[in-house]
C-alpha cells in the first residue's frame, strides 16, 4: 500500500519533468519500470550511447531500496565500468540496503548512475566479472558488495 502511493507521486512527478538524460520508458504498475539514462556530458566512453535501466520494487519500498539493474537488447549495451557486471548488476552503495535511505527515489537513482558514469575514465568490468556472472545466483538486492572503492 505504502508502496504504490509513493510510486504514484514519483511517477507524477516524473512526468511533470524528468531530469536531462533521464526518460521514463515503461511504468505499467508499481512492481517494474524501465528507465532510459544518457550521459549528457562529452565524456568518449559514453557519448551517443542509451542505457536501460529496469526498477523493481517491492512492497517495502521506499523503506527498501529498489532493485536496479542495466539490461541489455538491441539498441541498449551494458555500460563499461569497474562497478557494472556484464550482466547489468551494479555494485553501488546507494542501492544497497547501508546506502539506502528512503529519501532517494528512481529520478534519484537515475542522476546518481549518470554522475556514476560521468566521472569514469576506465572502461574496464569489475574485477571476476566472468566468474561473477557464470556462478552468481543470488538477485542484486541480496548480495553483500564490499564497497571500498570511491575514486570511481
Amino acid at each position: 500500500m505504502f508502496a504504490s502511493k509513493r510510486l504514484s507521486k514519483e511517477l507524477t512527478k516524473l512526468h511533470d519533468h524528468l531530469p536531462p538524460g533521464v526518460e521514463l520508458v515503461k511504468a505499467d504498475d508499481f512492481t517494474e519500470w524501465l528507465m532510459d539514462i544518457r550521459v549528457i556530458d562529452t565524456n568518449p566512453l559514453y557519448q551517443g550511447e542509451v542505457y536501460r535501466l529496469k526498477f523493481s520494487f517491492s512492497p517495502s519500498y521506499p523503506i527498501e531500496a529498489p532493485e536496479v539493474v542495466f539490461v541489455k537488447d538491441t539498441t541498449h549495451p551494458i555500460p563499461w565500468h569497474p562497478h557494472i557486471y556484464s550482466n547489468g548488476i551494479i555494485c553501488l552503495d546507494l542501492l544497497d540496503t547501508s546506502g539506502w535511505s528512503p529519501v532517494h527515489n528512481v529520478e534519484s537513482v537515475c542522476v546518481s548512475l549518470q554522475s556514476m558514469l560521468t566521472s569514469n575514465t576506465k572502461k574496464e568490468r569489475p574485477p571476476g566479472d566472468e566468474d561473477f556472472v557464470r556462478y552468481n545466483t543470488q538477485r542484486p538486492r541480496d548480495i553483500n558488495f564490499v564497497f571500498h572503492d570511491n575514486q570511481v
